[in-house]
């Protein structure tokens, strides 16, 4: 595929005049005037046009987009124009985010976030790395820049935030399917300490991620001779803030044909499947971000760091933060940024500074992002993942020729395992150099195991595949990161010796209701409760709620009082344990199971019990009272309202165990509970003859409130009811609700 030698010269021109813009007064100055970097012309919008002519929406009953464009980039401009009718406000803001550029929308509260991304992201040398790309992924690029930019052009009413045009090298900011990527690890509040000269964040402030709601998603592959039809199937389950990513198709006449779910503005599917294969990506792979303690001294203003025998210079790099003040006018905050050889100074640490090491590879991780979309067998995914830039993730995968196989991590620096690599090494020990990749065939890798089924759920990988897991021995401690969860037992009990699979079963296994993590902490409570004395006034004051737990069968269901009792009861445990647990560095739903004391533990019983009373009227109210799903605005932040309508839902969040994940990451402003992080774009896979699948979608696909599509399948996403994927022309055109070209 080469460029077409219509896009080429409008391309180089702007190119050149993007990067002079950028080069003589800064994206600031850029954002400042409110224009757009180039002006268009009209080669360029004819180009859009003859374009758009090339593409096809079929939009079926669900709103869901079915792009049909020529060429592969005839459906990258239809996909990403398609997704700004979606919600253009959230591909916007996550290009805004990418590039650092928050604060210049939110305020002065946001650039620590936007230095954060500046370490890595400039446009510059992203302009560098675009030049520098093969032609077929320039000419996807170009699609990119030019849908969104089309996009804007016949919607003139469409007022964006900041980005009044899109170029081809902004997709390099953005090229793995979670926004931030690895570039996340990196915490705020220690970098603010650093550069800001703030105090230093507390050993709390760094382990706070061990209580949050968990992130992340669920990966299930089925070989054939475990299901009734004797095709492989796959669970597509991610488990991200709702409204993350859309549904969409998207298809071309070179060989383009994959449906799933997509992040929005990125160009590829990145959670989904073709008519031969699928794929879907679960986090928590191997340690592959490194902290380097380096020892900096000071001479003539100049930083300098030992390394070996011998002392380097920091780099030292300039960089000007923009920022929206208080009254809407523009302000900015220079500062000087330190980089050594592992990369960019984030932290101090006892005297020492703290450099981050880890994927920085644009062009290659969004190379390979796209081409596995296309990969219509084993051999072609495992080239795709040759090159080893997918670094956030895990991978399961299955296909149409029977094969199913997992991967554990791709991006995998080889290193010295005498090194703790879950702690900062010694910056200044040559040792501690990354010493390359590891080749895929020496990473966690399972293929067709002969347990017939490969899960993962953020855990480690050596409960994968039962009894024919990959083995801890075998591998180095930094291959993995996470360890076993109560998702994970989970999905190991309804995997095992199941047999007969069909789609409807595997939907069934995975919102399976029991939640494993009480399956320890009910009878030690049980237990607690009996050594009581007889006159202690617990006996009476507790009797009923810990003979309903005693009861209970552990299974969640929207009219179960004891779930809603177990689940206030655990949130009242790591509330109260939460400090311990972080200074011990374990999650503290692990902590709860292992070091609470009766005392402890009978204490939370109580005061969850007053908790629902007060919320309530009474602690015995059914779960699917307080459970709810709500989405009332089309706004990324949301609000929640006990006043309007909400639905219940049954499954609890994934800390207890529950396989379809539904918890809340707001602050909690209501009595009820709304879920706003967990089970999203869901999908079961079939891979026979014809490939079948189902999905469901948190809520709709439009963002628009006023859309019939905002909250068509909230009912049914509430209660773990799927429709069923339209995937060839045929069955579109018999739900179809609208066909068009982009622009009209």
């Amino acid at each position: 595929m080469i460029l077409s030698r219509l896009a080429a010269p409008v391309l180089a021109l702007a190119l050149a005049l993007s990067g002079a813009a950028f080069a003589a007064a800064g994206p600031t100055a850029v954002a400042a005037t409110g224009a757009p970097v180039v002006a268009k012309t009209a080669p360029e919008l004819a180009r859009w046009q003859e374009t758009a002519g090339r593409v096809t929406i079929m939009r079926d009953k669900w709103g869901i987009p079915h792009v049909f464009g020529k060429s592969d980039a005839d459906a990258v401009f239809g996909m990403i124009y398609a997704q700004a009718e979606d919600d253009f406000n959230r591909v916007e803001l996550n290009y805004i985010n990418a590039m650092g550029r928050l604060a210049e929308v939110e305020g002065e509260k946001e650039i620590w976030r936007d230095l954060r991304m500046k370490l890595y992201i400039q446009p510059a040398d992203l302009q560098a790395k675009y030049a520098a790309s093969p032609a077929w992924l320039k000419e996807l690029m170009v699609a990119f820049a030019d849908g969104l930019n089309f996009y804007l052009h016949t919607h003139p009413d469409v007022k964006p935030k900041l980005i009044t045009r899109f170029e081809p090298w902004m997709a390099l900011s953005f090229s793995e399917g979670s926004i931030g990527g690895d570039i996340e690890s990196i915490d705020l509040k220690e970098l603010e300490a650093f550069y800001g000269k703030r105090p230093q964040a507390t050993l709390a402030d760094r382990r706070n991620a061990l209580d949050a709601e968990p992130r992340g998603s669920n990966g299930f592959a089925i070989a054939p001779k475990l299901t009734k039809a004797g095709y492989p199937l796959l669970m597509i389950n991610p488990h991200t803030s709702f409204y993350f990513r859309p549904e969409i198709h998207m298809a071309s006449e070179e060989g383009l044909n994959a449906y799933g779910a997509v992040t929005w503005g990125q160009f590829f599917i990145y959670q989904g499947f073709n008519e031969r294969a699928g794929w879907m990506h679960t986090s928590g792979g191997g340690d592959v971000i490194d902290e380097y303690l380096e020892t900096v001294v000071e001479r003539g203003g100049k930083f300098f760091y030992k390394y070996g025998k011998e002392e380097r210079a920091l780099r030292a790099v300039p960089i000007t933060l923009p920022y929206k003040t208080a009254d809407g006018k523009r302000a900015s905050r220079a500062m000087t940024v330190y980089f050594s050889h592992h990369g960019p100074i984030v932290r101090g640490e006892n005297g020492k500074w703290v450099a981050v090491k880890m994927m920085d590879e644009p062009v290659k991780a969004l190379t390979q992002s796209y081409t596995r979309t296309k990969a219509k067998n084993y051999d072609a995914f495992y080239q795709a993942m040759q090159l080893r830039t997918n670094s956030s993730n895990n991978t399961v995968y299955a296909d149409a020729d029977g094969n199913i196989a997992y991967f554990h991590g791709n991006f995998i620096p080889k290193r010295d395992p005498r090194f703790d690599w879950s702690k900062p090494v010694d910056g200044s020990d040559p040792a501690t150099e990354w010493q390359g990749l590891h080749e895929i065939k020496d990473t966690i890798t399972l293929f067709n195991p002969a347990s017939g089924y490969i899960s993962n759920t953020n855990n480690w990988p050596f409960s994968a595949a039962g009894a024919d897991s990959p083995r801890r021995k075998d591998y180095p401690d930094y291959m993995w990161s996470l360890p076993e969860n109560a998702r994970g037992v989970h999905a190991e009990r309804v995997l095992k010796g199941a047999r007969d699979f069909t789609i409807d079963s595997l939907i069934a296994a995975s919102y399976d209701s029991y939640l494993t993590a009480f399956e320890p902490l009910v009878p030690q409570l049980a237990k607690d409760y009996d050594a009581l004395p007889a006159g202690d006034a617990r006996k009476a004051a507790l009797a009923s709620q810990v003979a309903t737990l005693r009861g209970w069968d552990l299974r969640f269901a929207t009219g179960s009082v004891p779930t809603s009792l177990a689940v206030y009861w655990g949130q009242e445990m790591v509330a109260h344990a939460a400090p311990k647990a972080r200074a011990a560095g374990v999650p503290s739903v692990d902590y709860i199971t292992t070091s609470l004391t009766p005392e402890e533990r009978l204490a939370a019983l109580q005061r969850a019990s007053d908790k629902l009373a007060r919320d309530f009227g009474s602690w015995q109210t059914p779960w699917g009272e307080i459970n709810r799903f709500q989405r009332i605005s089309g706004d990324v932040d949301q609000q929640y309202d006990d006043s309007k309508p909400s639905y219940p839902v049954a499954f609890t969040s994934a800390h207890w165990g529950s396989l379809a994940s539904f918890g809340m990451v707001a602050k909690q402003k209501t009595k009820r509970i709304y879920g706003d992080r967990g089970n999203s774009f869901v999908a079961a896979v079939e891979f026979g003859p014809k490939v079948r699948a189902k999905s469901i979608l948190a809520g709709g696909q439009s963002g628009n409130p006023a859309s019939p599509h905002f909250a068509d399948q909230a009912a049914m996403y509430s209660r773990g009811e799927f429709k069923d994927v339209l995937f060839y022309k045929e069955d579109i055109e018999k739900a179809l609700e609208r066909k068009y070209h982009p622009g009209q």
